[in-house]
């Protein structure tokens, strides 16, 4: 262990962490290059095969950037996506990314550092950094973008040089130390603990941005929300923005034991997408009988169509979701984790006047507004389980097959779970069991530990 990880474990002051020598090499889950190809032919292309924990060289600090020992960290999909090689191996964008020259050329490794989220501790600034010091509690922002770029000063996420940290770029947050653009620092809530507020920014920030924001579903009181796959990291987060907007949520699960999970987060529709045999491809005449039960059920429960629907599922589930939002509703969508090709009956969009938006991650604005509603203890973390770091393999493939709820912690520099809080008296009022709803002794079977 180096005497700065020493510092940083013993919750060294700033003057004693500036001391300190950085070290040369340091723990990482990551990828190798050469591993690219394993699982050619392949049909179970099993995460554990190609995620690596092992060293790897610290790479030089840009002026913009800033140096954070990782406290932990969370599984977000990309690393699913990263591990298995798909669409593309992510070394492709580092290349990329890579051949822009000067400091974007240190991303072109053989290795690749993965993880979209931390929460820790500043340990080192670049020069050109001023908001933020040496021992600053920080969480991070998924989005790096380039903020010499115009349309980056209306909305970060539209500019061509917007990267997902952690996959497109190197050097993520699955690790002990990782870099990060001081652009993307916001102030980690004081009342939570290393790992719960490490699992928040991706997902929650996503949520918040496809449902609150002027740039998604703007959806305002009263609305009827469908929500694909409402246990898991995305879902579950838009089950809170929901009810806290006011919203009436209407969730999709997989299971009874997700179903009765979702409920406890303040659902008030569930609906078990195998009572009316959504799953695997859906064809645009599929999607039309599957939607008239779906909208069936919907309307019983609540008197009407939805007014928004929450789809990252795609091709599974996108023709049902254009069929099924009411007249001048809108489907909004950030991901497609069933397939990117999606076929639905355009009939049903454009005689009826709905809308299709597309979004992305959030910009820095939107992640502040949503972690601001961490701080105030409006949203909730969704942990429900946390693994070491040296385990990733095991929890990335938790998440691979769906057998998650929410969101799944990584230790990262933090030797146990529980720390990290600075606020004890806001953590006491509003509980440990609001805090940590996924995570009672009664907890799915789905999120042990037992292996595929």
């Amino acid at each position: 262990m180096s005497s700065l990880t020493e510092a940083v474990l013993a919750g060294a002051g700033p003057k004693e962490l500036q001391r300190e020598k950085v070290p040369d090499e340091y723990l990482a889950a990551h990828l190798r290059k050469e591993d690219a190809g394993i699982f050619t032919g392949v049909e179970d292309k099993d995460v554990r095969k190609s995620l690596r924990v092992g060293m790897v060289p610290m790479p030089e600090l840009a002026p913009d950037e800033v140096l954070v020992a990782v406290m932990a960290s969370s599984v977000n999909y990309n690393s699913v996506w990263s591990a298995m090689f798909e669409p593309i191996p992510t070394f492709t964008f580092l290349e990329r990314y890579g051949r822009e020259g000067g400091h974007a050329a240190r991303h072109d490794q053989p290795y690749h550092v993965l993880g979209s989220d931390a929460a820790g501790v500043i340990v080192r600034v670049g020069s050109g950094t001023r908001r933020w010091r040496v021992g600053d509690h920080v969480v991070v922002s998924c989005m790096q973008v380039d903020d010499q770029e115009p349309v980056t000063h209306a909305d970060g996420v539209l500019g061509s040089g917007q990267r997902a940290w952690g996959f497109e770029t190197n050097f993520g947050g699955l690790a002990h130390y990782t870099v990060v653009r001081a652009s993307q620092l916001l102030p980690k809530p004081a009342h939570l603990t290393w790992e719960e507020a490490a699992a928040n920014l991706l997902t929650a920030g996503t949520a918040y941005r496809m449902l609150i924001s002027d740039r998604g579903a703007r959806i305002k009181l009263g609305d009827v929300v469908l929500i694909w796959g409402a246990a898991g990291g995305l879902g579950a987060y838009a089950v809170q923005l929901v009810k806290n907007a006011g919203g009436i949520p209407v969730g999709v699960v997989g299971s009874e034991e997700k179903a009765r999970l979702v409920r406890a987060l303040g659902c008030d529709v569930v609906v078990n997408r195998a009572e009316i045999g959504i799953g695997g491809d859906t064809t645009p005449e599929d999607a039309i009988t599957l939607g008239r039960q779906l909208g069936r059920i919907i309307r019983r429960e609540t008197g009407e169509d939805p007014h928004v629907v929450f789809d990252f599922v795609g091709r599974a589930t996108f023709g049902i979701s254009v069929f099924v939002v009411r007249r001048g509703g809108t489907v909004v969508t950030c991901g497609s984790s069933t397939g990117y090709q999606h076929q639905y009956d355009n009939r049903y969009l454009w005689m009826h006047l709905k809308r299709i938006v597309g979004s992305h991650a959030a910009n820095l604005q939107e992640m502040g507004e949503c972690n601001r509603l961490f701080t105030l203890g409006k949203l909730v973390p969704l942990l429900s389980d946390v693994y070491p770091l040296e385990e990733i393999g095991a929890a990335v493939r938790l998440v691979q097959q769906n057998r998650h709820v929410g969101k799944v912690g990584v230790l990262c520099l933090a030797p146990r779970e529980g720390l990290g809080v600075t606020d004890p008296e806001l953590r006491a009022r509003i509980g440990e069991k609001r805090l940590n709803p996924l995570r009672s002794p009664a907890r799915s079977s789905a999120c042990n530990r037992s292996p595929a």
